[in-house]
């Protein structure tokens, strides 16, 4: 079967595996850097008003959802 011709030979279906090499050293080099803690302080809502707005949010991306993974719940063996 041929490639098309503007087709990188680095795509192969829907991913890219230099992009998914960058982005796992990226995420590696960062949480080893010491900064997730801070980070996640930094990402609290700053006030109540916000906080109920990320609730809604999350609520609404629940409702269109087509449920939770079994392997996500505590306990749950592979």
């Amino acid at each position: 079967m041929n490639k098309p011709a503007d087709q990188s030979p680095d795509i192969q279906g829907e991913g890219n595996y230099e992009a998914t090499r960058r982005y796992d050293k990226a995420t590696t080099d960062f949480v080893q850097s010491g900064k997730v803690d801070q980070a996640a302080r930094d990402a609290r809502p700053q006030s109540e008003a916000e906080a109920d707005e990320m609730r809604r949010a999350e609520q609404e991306g629940k409702a269109h959802a087509k449920g939770e993974d079994a392997a996500l719940r505590k306990g749950a063996s592979k």
